[in-house]
Protein backbone atom coordinates (compact mmCIF):
# COMPACT_ATOMS: atom_id res chain seq x y z
CA UNK A 1 0.00 0.00 0.00
CA UNK A 2 0.92 3.53 -0.77
CA UNK A 3 -0.51 5.93 1.55
CA UNK A 4 -0.45 9.56 1.86
CA UNK A 5 -2.16 10.24 5.79
CA UNK A 6 -2.01 13.51 5.43
CA UNK A 7 -0.62 13.49 9.40
CA UNK A 8 -3.88 11.51 10.14
CA UNK A 9 -5.93 14.16 9.06
CA UNK A 10 -9.23 13.42 6.92
CA UNK A 11 -10.83 14.71 4.21
CA UNK A 12 -13.25 16.89 6.81
CA UNK A 13 -9.44 18.06 8.12
CA UNK A 14 -10.25 16.54 11.89
CA UNK A 15 -7.17 14.71 13.60
CA UNK A 16 -8.31 10.67 13.39
CA UNK A 17 -5.43 8.71 13.40
CA UNK A 18 -7.64 5.21 14.63
CA UNK A 19 -9.16 5.62 10.99
CA UNK A 20 -6.25 5.74 9.35
CA UNK A 21 -4.88 2.62 11.37
CA UNK A 22 -8.52 1.06 10.19
CA UNK A 23 -8.16 1.58 6.34
CA UNK A 24 -4.35 0.23 6.26
CA UNK A 25 -6.20 -2.93 8.88
CA UNK A 26 -8.69 -3.63 6.40
CA UNK A 27 -6.58 -3.45 2.97
CA UNK A 28 -5.02 -6.29 4.36
CA UNK A 29 -1.47 -4.39 3.49
CA UNK A 30 1.66 -6.06 4.65
CA UNK A 31 3.82 -3.32 3.71
CA UNK A 32 2.85 0.09 3.64
CA UNK A 33 4.58 3.32 2.64
CA UNK A 34 3.33 6.28 4.36
CA UNK A 35 3.98 9.93 3.15
CA UNK A 36 3.23 13.14 5.55
CA UNK A 37 3.85 11.76 8.81
CA UNK A 38 4.28 13.63 11.92
CA UNK A 39 6.70 13.16 14.50
CA UNK A 40 6.37 14.57 17.52
CA UNK A 41 5.70 18.02 15.67
CA UNK A 42 2.46 19.93 16.92
CA UNK A 43 -0.70 20.17 17.91
CA UNK A 44 -1.98 19.32 14.84
CA UNK A 45 -1.25 15.56 15.67
CA UNK A 46 -1.30 16.31 19.46
CA UNK A 47 3.03 15.80 19.47
CA UNK A 48 2.70 11.93 18.78
CA UNK A 49 4.47 9.90 17.24
CA UNK A 50 2.14 8.71 14.74
CA UNK A 51 4.89 6.31 12.50
CA UNK A 52 5.12 4.53 16.42
CA UNK A 53 1.70 5.13 16.82
CA UNK A 54 0.65 3.30 13.72
CA UNK A 55 2.83 0.41 14.46
CA UNK A 56 1.22 -0.15 17.67
CA UNK A 57 -2.01 -0.25 16.60
CA UNK A 58 -1.25 -2.68 13.43
CA UNK A 59 1.17 -4.75 15.49
CA UNK A 60 4.02 -4.21 12.91
CA UNK A 61 7.46 -2.91 12.73
CA UNK A 62 8.36 0.24 11.55
CA UNK A 63 11.18 2.91 9.80
CA UNK A 64 10.49 6.64 10.37
CA UNK A 65 12.51 8.38 7.62
CA UNK A 66 12.09 12.27 9.04
CA UNK A 67 12.67 14.94 5.92
CA UNK A 68 12.79 17.70 8.81
CA UNK A 69 14.14 17.34 12.30
CA UNK A 70 13.92 20.58 14.60
CA UNK A 71 14.42 21.49 17.75
CA UNK A 72 11.67 20.94 20.41
CA UNK A 73 9.27 23.52 21.34
CA UNK A 74 10.38 23.22 24.86
CA UNK A 75 13.30 22.00 27.37
CA UNK A 76 13.37 17.76 27.53
CA UNK A 77 10.48 17.24 24.63
CA UNK A 78 11.34 15.14 21.82
CA UNK A 79 12.57 16.62 18.20
CA UNK A 80 9.85 17.72 16.10
CA UNK A 81 10.12 15.60 12.80
CA UNK A 82 8.47 15.11 9.64
CA UNK A 83 8.78 12.90 6.96
CA UNK A 84 7.72 8.99 5.49
CA UNK A 85 7.47 6.32 7.32
CA UNK A 86 7.48 2.12 5.86
CA UNK A 87 5.65 -0.16 8.15
CA UNK A 88 5.93 -3.99 7.42
CA UNK A 89 4.56 -7.39 9.08
CA UNK A 90 7.89 -8.82 7.89
CA UNK A 91 11.15 -8.34 9.85
CA UNK A 92 13.10 -5.35 8.97
CA UNK A 93 16.18 -6.30 8.53
CA UNK A 94 17.88 -2.80 7.18
CA UNK A 95 16.89 0.31 7.12
CA UNK A 96 18.73 3.82 5.66
CA UNK A 97 17.27 7.47 5.31
CA UNK A 98 18.46 8.58 1.16
CA UNK A 99 18.62 12.01 0.36
CA UNK A 100 17.52 13.24 -2.50
CA UNK A 101 16.65 16.94 -4.09
CA UNK A 102 14.23 19.61 -1.72
CA UNK A 103 13.19 23.03 -1.97
CA UNK A 104 12.49 24.65 0.91
CA UNK A 105 9.60 26.31 1.36
CA UNK A 106 11.41 29.11 2.36
CA UNK A 107 11.15 32.71 -0.56
CA UNK A 108 15.21 32.50 -1.94
CA UNK A 109 16.41 29.17 -1.04
CA UNK A 110 17.71 27.04 -3.46
CA UNK A 111 17.10 23.04 -4.34
CA UNK A 112 19.93 20.86 -2.13
CA UNK A 113 20.00 17.04 -0.73
CA UNK A 114 18.17 16.71 2.37
CA UNK A 115 16.90 13.45 3.58
CA UNK A 116 13.18 11.92 3.29
CA UNK A 117 14.09 8.68 0.85
CA UNK A 118 13.39 5.56 3.07
CA UNK A 119 14.94 2.22 1.76
CA UNK A 120 13.94 -0.84 3.57
CA UNK A 121 14.89 -4.59 3.19
CA UNK A 122 12.56 -6.67 4.23
CA UNK A 123 12.37 -10.95 4.74
CA UNK A 124 9.20 -11.95 3.51
CA UNK A 125 9.24 -16.31 3.62
CA UNK A 126 12.63 -15.94 2.60
CA UNK A 127 11.97 -13.43 -0.27
CA UNK A 128 14.39 -10.27 0.35
CA UNK A 129 12.79 -7.10 -1.02
CA UNK A 130 13.81 -3.99 -1.26
CA UNK A 131 11.19 -1.38 -0.67
CA UNK A 132 11.43 2.54 -1.16
CA UNK A 133 8.58 4.71 -0.03
CA UNK A 134 9.08 8.88 -1.58
CA UNK A 135 6.88 11.89 -1.56
CA UNK A 136 8.14 14.28 -4.92
CA UNK A 137 7.67 18.00 -4.82
CA UNK A 138 4.35 19.38 -5.23
CA UNK A 139 4.74 22.58 -7.60
CA UNK A 140 3.49 22.84 -10.53
CA UNK A 141 7.29 23.54 -11.85
CA UNK A 142 8.02 19.69 -12.49
CA UNK A 143 11.94 21.03 -12.22
CA UNK A 144 12.73 19.70 -8.51
CA UNK A 145 10.53 16.32 -9.21
CA UNK A 146 13.12 15.94 -12.55
CA UNK A 147 16.02 16.17 -10.21
CA UNK A 148 14.19 14.14 -7.22
CA UNK A 149 13.19 11.14 -9.53
CA UNK A 150 17.39 11.31 -11.05
CA UNK A 151 18.51 11.21 -7.64
CA UNK A 152 15.92 8.29 -6.81
CA UNK A 153 17.16 6.09 -10.01
CA UNK A 154 20.55 6.69 -8.83
CA UNK A 155 19.79 5.08 -5.14
CA UNK A 156 17.57 2.57 -6.10
CA UNK A 157 19.49 1.10 -9.34
CA UNK A 158 20.63 -2.95 -9.67
CA UNK A 159 18.35 -3.51 -6.62
CA UNK A 160 16.22 -6.54 -7.04
CA UNK A 161 13.51 -7.05 -6.17
CA UNK A 162 12.07 -3.79 -5.34
CA UNK A 163 9.28 -1.97 -4.74
CA UNK A 164 9.13 1.75 -4.69
CA UNK A 165 5.72 3.32 -3.56
CA UNK A 166 5.02 7.06 -3.32
CA UNK A 167 2.55 10.24 -4.01
CA UNK A 168 4.61 11.23 -6.97
CA UNK A 169 2.42 14.25 -7.15
CA UNK A 170 2.40 14.22 -11.10
CA UNK A 171 0.03 11.89 -13.85
CA UNK A 172 1.21 9.19 -15.44
CA UNK A 173 2.21 10.69 -18.48
CA UNK A 174 4.04 13.78 -16.93
CA UNK A 175 7.40 14.06 -18.44
CA UNK A 176 9.66 14.30 -15.55
CA UNK A 177 8.23 10.54 -14.32
CA UNK A 178 9.49 8.88 -17.83
CA UNK A 179 12.58 7.47 -16.94
CA UNK A 180 10.85 6.11 -13.55
CA UNK A 181 7.99 4.85 -15.11
CA UNK A 182 11.07 3.56 -17.81
CA UNK A 183 12.48 1.51 -15.09
CA UNK A 184 9.87 0.50 -13.02
CA UNK A 185 6.13 -1.57 -13.76
CA UNK A 186 3.39 0.32 -12.82
CA UNK A 187 1.35 -2.13 -11.27
CA UNK A 188 -2.26 -0.05 -12.62
CA UNK A 189 -1.26 -0.43 -16.18
CA UNK A 190 -2.80 -3.96 -17.13
CA UNK A 191 -4.14 -4.65 -13.75
CA UNK A 192 -5.60 -1.35 -12.91
CA UNK A 193 -9.71 -1.04 -13.39
CA UNK A 194 -10.85 2.45 -14.25
CA UNK A 195 -9.29 5.55 -13.54
CA UNK A 196 -7.22 4.90 -10.87
CA UNK A 197 -7.44 8.35 -9.58
CA UNK A 198 -6.14 9.03 -6.18
CA UNK A 199 -6.63 12.88 -5.12
CA UNK A 200 -8.24 14.50 -3.90
CA UNK A 201 -9.92 11.72 -2.02
CA UNK A 202 -13.44 12.70 -1.61
CA UNK A 203 -13.77 13.42 -5.40
CA UNK A 204 -10.70 12.71 -6.98
CA UNK A 205 -9.84 14.08 -10.75
CA UNK A 206 -5.86 12.44 -10.93
CA UNK A 207 -3.71 9.75 -10.74
CA UNK A 208 -0.43 10.81 -8.50
CA UNK A 209 0.24 7.79 -6.12
CA UNK A 210 1.26 4.68 -7.04
CA UNK A 211 3.31 1.27 -6.64
CA UNK A 212 6.21 0.83 -9.48
CA UNK A 213 8.00 -2.65 -9.12
CA UNK A 214 11.10 -4.17 -10.86
CA UNK A 215 10.09 -6.61 -13.83
CA UNK A 216 11.13 -9.61 -11.59
CA UNK A 217 7.49 -8.68 -9.53
CA UNK A 218 4.41 -9.63 -10.86
CA UNK A 219 0.62 -8.02 -10.12
CA UNK A 220 -2.15 -10.10 -9.00
CA UNK A 221 -4.17 -7.03 -8.39
CA UNK A 222 -4.13 -3.42 -7.65
CA UNK A 223 -6.79 -1.13 -6.56
CA UNK A 224 -7.72 2.14 -4.86
CA UNK A 225 -9.39 1.99 -1.67
CA UNK A 226 -12.42 4.39 -1.58
CA UNK A 227 -12.02 6.66 1.99
CA UNK A 228 -11.82 10.08 3.14
CA UNK A 229 -9.45 9.39 6.64
CA UNK A 230 -7.20 11.76 4.07
CA UNK A 231 -7.22 13.77 1.52
CA UNK A 232 -5.42 11.16 -0.72
CA UNK A 233 -6.91 8.05 -1.20
CA UNK A 234 -4.43 4.88 -0.97
CA UNK A 235 -3.42 2.41 -3.76
CA UNK A 236 -3.03 -1.34 -3.02
CA UNK A 237 -1.49 -4.05 -4.57
CA UNK A 238 -0.46 -7.71 -4.57
CA UNK A 239 2.48 -8.43 -5.79
CA UNK A 240 4.14 -12.21 -6.58
CA UNK A 241 7.98 -13.12 -6.80
CA UNK A 242 9.19 -16.44 -7.55
CA UNK A 243 5.74 -18.14 -7.57
CA UNK A 244 5.19 -16.87 -3.81
CA UNK A 245 2.62 -13.96 -3.29
CA UNK A 246 3.47 -11.33 -0.83
CA UNK A 247 0.40 -8.21 -0.04
CA UNK A 248 1.42 -4.84 -0.44
CA UNK A 249 -1.92 -4.64 0.29
CA UNK A 250 -5.16 -6.68 -0.49
CA UNK A 251 -8.14 -4.20 -0.59
CA UNK A 252 -11.75 -6.16 -0.81
CA UNK A 253 -15.25 -3.60 -1.67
Amino acid sequence: MSYNIHHGAGSDGQLNLTHTARVIRESGAEIVGVQEVDGHWGARSNFEHQAKRLAKMLDMNYFFAPIYSLEPLEQNRPRREYGLAVLSEHPILRAENHEITRLSTQIGTEPQLAPGFPEVRVNIRGVILSVYATHLDYRADPAVRRMQVDDMLKIVRNREPTVLMGDLNATPDAPELAPLLDMFDDTWDGQGDGTGYTFPAENPTKRIDYVLTSSTIGTNSVKVVKTHASDHRPVVAELSISGSTVGIGRSEE
